[in-house]
């Protein structure tokens, strides 16, 4: 066999990381299509530094998210769950008036957290995402770039 040579796998830490910063509106897009590739920039699996035990994403804005569109009957049925901290205090409440209310950016939220992991490391990724209602936001200065959903 002839002696080769091999290149080790490249492990990168969280302070060589490049950040960027992406912008994405959500306006008449599927939830669950966004919100995949949001999860996936957040975690910086685009990159091909990507670290499975570093923090190697990109921020992202979302904006429009109470315009975001759900398949089937979802908007009827699907229905979101919160905990006042008192015994007996579950509250629930449907997408529908969910998006309807000043809290719609909630939906675009819990969609990408269900799709981050379940650690430390995974609420620090979360840290990561913004999302408004509306069509304006606070991080001009940031120069976000349009980010592709392809």
């Amino acid at each position: 066999m002839a002696n080769r040579a091999f290149a080790a796998t490249k492990s990168i830490s969280a302070d060589q990381v490049e950040r960027r910063w992406y912008v994405v509106d959500a306006e008449d897009l599927v939830l669950g299509r966004l919100c995949t590739r949001i999860a996936s920039v957040l975690r910086g699996k685009h990159k091909p530094t990507f670290t499975p035990h570093a923090d190697t994403g990109d921020h992202v804005i979302v904006i429009n998210a109470e315009k975001v569109v759900l398949t089937g009957r979802k908007r009827e049925n699907k229905t979101y769950y919160r905990h006042t901290g008192y015994m007996g205090g579950i509250k629930s409440i449907t997408a529908d008036k969910l998006l309807a209310s000043a809290h719609s950016d909630r939906v675009v939220r819990a969609a990408v957290r269900g799709m981050m992991p379940r650690n430390t490391l995974g609420r620090q990724m979360l840290s990561k995402l913004r999302v408004y209602a509306g069509p304006e936001h606070p991080h001009e200065s940031q120069k976000p770039e349009e980010l592709p959903l392809v």
